[in-house]
């Protein structure tokens, strides 16, 4: 049998060119996070299956990639279901994880507790341009903390780290709270059982524009007077924290003051330190299609990449679901393939790199002239210059031109007559 020498589909192998940019970027982030007072965790891969399938991962529950039971506990002859086969799954992203995690060892960890993530999920996804089944997601989130300060930390700390990874793209962070969507929506008429279709269908604006939302919700058999009403609010809503306490105030019989002026204060607070330069944007129109977010709700657009490259939100009920007790939680995830896919466009050059040098030694060499070299890359490497010593190939050329390709720009050869060096 001839083995397969393609990766499953929906993954890949990664060469090097492109490691030394995921590795760049990933130590830009940490550094990044840890400087905001960060600290990392770990979580295994594998959670447990009624963990994953809880109805609080939305469309992801139906891309898991389950685990078959093994040995005496998988019986195929006697399954009814697939639960009879499958107890653990890989996880689709690293929030359900962190609440796990921190349901477990809470007591261990400080109140507030901020925790920085990175590692790769599954998802049985389709795979296309910046999307695989197996992706590396980078999370931060700030556990035990009510307040707007978690989301004003993490809107800036996740700014900061594009800034730094992505200095010639322009973006905007989009933001919106799930109470704002829901006032609307109940104040426009609709009824309280109708908001999940409501949303789904308004989640769907970018695609298809006011006018599809507009038909669609009217397909779906709501009526033309809450209809109307629903597209002229969302379309005359102000983008910046003055509009939000204006919707506020249009809202006050259905929306609580808190919500409204929570989310300006955020948007007040970060436009006013916030050093790097992006725009900061109310969209009344965000939805975010994860089932656990209960308040504050966040997007990342980025020029040059059609969809987002990060998001996240608040998921106040998540931990509860573990300890009985509800847990203020909020996080931000950077979407690390979307990145990278925008800087390997660019040409994935890695600024402030070391110097690399190649020494190509020709074969034959005495023991002696060879201790000589080694001797010589190792004081270089000393000296912080990144030396790769390699027997020199017979295509001289071709050998210079792929790791020229791997950013050696230096190269000494090294021959059995020291004249010729």
């Amino acid at each position: 049998m001839v083995l397969k020498k393609k990766p499953v589909t929906g993954m890949r192998d990664i060469l090097p060119a492109e490691m030394q940019v995921r590795e760049y970027v990933m130590n830009q982030i940490r550094e990044t996070y840890r400087g905001f007072g960060f600290t990392q965790i770990e979580t295994p891969c594998v959670e447990h299956i009624e963990n994953l399938t809880s109805k609080q991962g939305g469309d992801n529950e139906k891309l898991i990639f389950k685990i078959l039971k093994r040995g005496e506990k998988l019986k195929l002859e006697t399954a009814e279901s697939e639960s009879d086969l499958s107890e653990e799954g890989l996880r689709y992203d690293l929030t359900l994880p962190l609440a796990r995690y921190y349901s477990n060892n809470g007591a261990q960890l400080p109140s507030p507790f901020k925790a920085l993530q990175m590692g790769s999920v599954w998802r049985a996804d389709k795979p296309q341009k910046g999307r695989f089944r197996q992706f590396t997601q980078c999370d931060i989130d700030i556990l035990g903390e009510a307040g707007p300060m978690a989301e004003i930390e993490l809107i800036l700390a996740t700014t900061t780290a594009l800034g730094k990874i992505c200095p010639q793209n322009a973006f905007t962070v989009r933001i919106n709270d799930r109470g704002i969507l829901k006032g609307m929506a109940i104040g426009c008429g609709f009824a309280e059982d109708s908001l999940e279709q409501v949303f789904i269908i308004l989640d769907k604006m970018d695609k298809i524009g006011m006018e599809g939302v507009e038909a669609e919700l009217l397909e779906a058999g709501h009526s033309p007077e809450s209809v109307a009403k629903y597209t002229k609010l969302l379309s005359e809503a102000g983008h910046d924290a003055a509009g939000v306490r204006a919707l506020g105030k249009v809202l006050e019989n259905v929306l609580p003051g808190e919500v409204t002026d929570g989310l300006a204060y955020i948007m007040e607070t970060v436009s006013e330190v916030a050093e790097t330069e992006f725009s900061l944007r109310f969209d009344p129109t965000l939805v975010r299609g994860m089932s656990y977010y209960t308040g504050t709700i966040f997007e990342v657009s980025m020029e040059g990449f059609g969809g987002s490259v990060a998001g996240g939100g608040r998921y106040d009920k998540m931990i509860g679901r573990f300890t009985g007790k509800d847990t203020p939680a909020c996080g931000f995830s950077i979407g690390f393939e979307r990145i990278i896919t925008i800087l390997m466009d660019q040409g994935g050059h890695v600024p402030g790199e070391q110097p690399r040098k190649a020494y190509l030694v020709e074969k034959g060499l005495d023991a002696a002239r060879f201790h000589e070299i080694l001797r010589k890359a190792m004081a270089e490497r000393k000296q912080g210059v990144q030396v790769l010593v390699s027997q020199m190939n017979k295509n001289k050329k071709f050998q210079k031109e792929q790791l020229g390709k791997e950013g050696y720009t230096e190269f000494v050869e090294f021959y059995r007559e020291s004249l010729k060096e």
